[in-house]
C-alpha cells in the first residue's frame, strides 16, 4: 500500500538527515511495461475467477489451471492452441473450458486496465522515460535539497475508497459473552501489554464468557507467568503457522467462539531503524505484519472452515476478529522521529485491515470482520483501556457488521 510506503520513507528520513543524506520517496504510478499486461491485471483477473468458480470449475481448479495457462496471453494462436492443449491433457479437463477460461481472463483484465485509467484524471499512463525523467528531476541537487525528507507521489490514480477510521462510540454497550469464547493471542512487548491483555480477559469472564489466552513464547518470563497465573493460558511460537493453527482448533473444540484478539504489543525499544540488522528487521516485519495476518487467516479458517480453497463458503459466514496494533508513544516531549518510527508499523496494519474487509464485504459478500484498534493520540496522551475493552464491545455488537469503518483510534477523540 501507497501508505505503508509513505510512513517508512518517512522515518528513514528522520534517521538520514541527521547524517547528511538526503531522501526522497517517490511511487511512479501507472507505467506501460510488459508486467503490468502479462502479470498484474491478469492476475487480478484470475484472482476474481478463482472467488466464484468458472463453468465446471470450483476455485481450487481455477487456481490450478491459471497457474498452466496465464503465460499464454500475448502469445501467436499457435502457441496459445499447444499450451491449452498440454494444459487440458496434463489437467484432465476439456480444452474448451480452458480456451473460454482464458478468454475470460483475458476480457476482465482489459476491463480492470480500463477501468484504471479512468481513475486517472487525463486517462494516460506513463511512459517509461517519463518515470526516469521525473527519477533524474528529483535527483538533481538543488532539487533535493528542498524536497529533502518527502514523499512525492506519482501515482495520479485516485481509487474509490470507503471511509474506513473512526473514534468510538461514546455509549458502547457491554457483550454478554454467556457461555462463549474469546481467543486471545497475546505478543506482549512489556508488562503495560500484558496488563492490557488480562483487563480484556477480565472483562471477558466477568462477562460470562471464557477467555482462551495463547502467550508468545517470545515474551518474557515475567509476562508468560503473570497472563498464565490469571487464564487458561499456554505459551506458544507464533512463527509457525501449524502450531497455531493446531492450537486455534484445540479451542474451538472447547465451545462456540465469538471472537479472536490479537495483541502486537508496543514497538519495542530501538534506537533507529536504518541501523537494525536483517534479523532485527525481520523480527519486527514478522511481530506487526505477518503474525497479525497468519492468526487473522487460521482465525477465518475457524469461522469458514476450508474457506481458503472454497471462497464462496465465505458468503453470509459471521466471525469477528480484532487485533491490537502498537500504541502511539505517549509522554510530555515526542520527538518526530520517535513517533515516525510506530507509525511505519500502525501504517503497514491499515491497509491490511482495510484491504482485508473490502475483500470480505464486497467480494465475497461475507459477515466476517477484521477490526485494528490503535491505540494513544497524536498529543502524548496515556491510552485508556477501558476505551479498547469498548471498541472489542462495539466490534461485536451486531452495529459493527454494516460499519464502513473497521480501524478505532479509541484514543482519539476532540
Amino acid at each position: 500500500s501507497q501508505g505503508a510506503k509513505n510512513r517508512l520513507v518517512e522515518a528513514m528520513s528522520w534517521e538520514l538527515t541527521e547524517k547528511g543524506i538526503v531522501s526522497i520517496g517517490t511511487n511512479p504510478g501507472p507505467v506501460h511495461s510488459d508486467r503490468i499486461y502479462k502479470t498484474v491485471y491478469p492476475k487480478a483477473a484470475s484472482e476474481f475467477l478463482r472467488v466464484s468458480g468458472f463453468e465446471e470449475l470450483i476455485p481450487t481448479e481455477v487456481e490450478i489451471v491459471n497457474k498452466e495457462i496465464l503465460g499464454l496471453l500475448g502469445e501467436d494462436e499457435e502457441t496459445i492452441k499447444n499450451g491449452i492443449k498440454a494444459a487440458a491433457e496434463k489437467l484432465g479437463k476439456q480444452e474448451s473450458t480452458l480456451t473460454n477460461l482464458l478468454n475470460k481472463v483475458q476480457s476482465i483484465a482489459e476491463k480492470i486496465q480500463k477501468n484504471t485509467s479512468t481513475m486517472i484524471p487525463d486517462q494516460q499512463f506513463l511512459s517509461q522515460d517519463q518515470v526516469a525523467t521525473t527519477i533524474l528531476t528529483l535527483a538533481d541537487d538543488d532539487q533535493a535539497k528542498i524536497l529533502n525528507g518527502k514523499i512525492i507521489p506519482g501515482d495520479r490514480v485516485f481509487y474509490p475508497v470507503r471511509s474506513h477510521i473512526t473514534s468510538i462510540p461514546e455509549t458502547v454497550k457491554q457483550h454478554d459473552y454467556s457461555s462463549k469464547i474469546a481467543v486471545l493471542t497475546i505478543d506482549a512487548t512489556d508488562e503495560e501489554d500484558a496488563k492490557r491483555a488480562e483487563e480484556i480477559a477480565a472483562n471477558i469472564e466477568s462477562n460470562g464468557g471464557q477467555a482462551i489466552c495463547f502467550i508468545s513464547d517470545k515474551c518474557s518470563k515475567e509476562v508468560q507467568d503473570s497472563i498464565t497465573n490469571k487464564f487458561h493460558s499456554h505459551v506458544i511460537d507464533f512463527s509457525k503457522n501449524e502450531e497455531i493453527t493446531r492450537w486455534f482448533n484445540t479451542a474451538k473444540s472447547k465451545g462456540d467462539i465469538e471472537v479472536f484478539i490479537h495483541i502486537t504489543g508496543k514497538v519495542p525499544n530501538i534506537s533507529r531503524l536504518t541501523e537494525l540488522s536483517r534479523k532485527e528487521w525481520d523480527g519486527l516485519t514478522n511481530k506487526f505484519i505477518n503474525i497479525p495476518a497468519t492468526v487473522s487467516q487460521n482465525a477465518m479458517n475457524i469461522f469458514v472452515p476450508n474457506g481458503s480453497n472454497d471462497p464462496r463458503l465465505f458468503k453470509d459466514a459471521t466471525g469477528r476478529i480484532v487485533i491490537i496494533g502498537p500504541d502511539l508513544p505517549y509522554g510530555k516531549k515526542i520527538g518526530g522521529g520517535e513517533r515516525a518510527k510506530v507509525e511505519v508499523f500502525r501504517g503497514a496494519l491499515r491497509p491490511f485491515a482495510t484491504t482485508v474487509n473490502q475483500e470480505l464485504s464486497d467480494v465475497l459478500k461475507s459477515n466476517v470482520r477484521v477490526f485494528l484498534v490503535l491505540a494513544g493520540a497524536v498529543d502524548g496522551k496515556e491510552p485508556n483501556n477501558a476505551r479498547i475493552t469498548d471498541a472489542i464491545n462495539y466490534s461485536i455488537s451486531n452495529d459493527s457488521k454494516s460499519s464502513a469503518e473497521v480501524i478505532f483510534c479509541p484514543d482519539e477523540s476532540r
